[in-house]
């Protein structure tokens, strides 16, 4: 369960950037080729702030479908399962589009 380990690190960076500030919330994008379930990340972010000045802060995962590109006929597609294969021409080397990421993109503060 690796999700409890990026959660530890998602707390110093979150409470770096909240200088602070008390954060209600911390919003998160992940793609869907990360090795990341978004529901034990929630579950593991719950564990490791119950105890800090983060504590009652809400984790919100966005989750990005993955997104290809063949390189020969340059066609995109979105996957529903985890095959990099082109519709179109199956010889076609894929690039992958989206759906790689893990950002935290915004964090919900306490007005002051």
């Amino acid at each position: 369960m690796h999700e409890l380990s990026i959660c530890n690190s998602m707390v110093g960076i979150v409470q770096q950037y909240a200088e602070g500030r008390t954060v209600r919330a911390v919003n998160v994008r992940i793609g869907a080729m990360r090795q990341i379930v978004p529901e034990t990340l929630i579950y593991c972010w719950s564990l490791v702030t119950e105890t800090s000045e983060l504590m009652g802060a809400e984790l919100l995962v966005e989750r990005i479908p993955a997104r290809i590109r063949c390189s020969a006929c340059g066609q995109e597609q979105v996957l529903d399962k985890p095959v990099l294969k082109c519709d179109s021409c199956p010889d076609g080397r894929m690039d992958l589009v989206e759906g790689d990421e893990f950002l935290i993109t915004s964090l919900e503060l306490a007005e002051v």
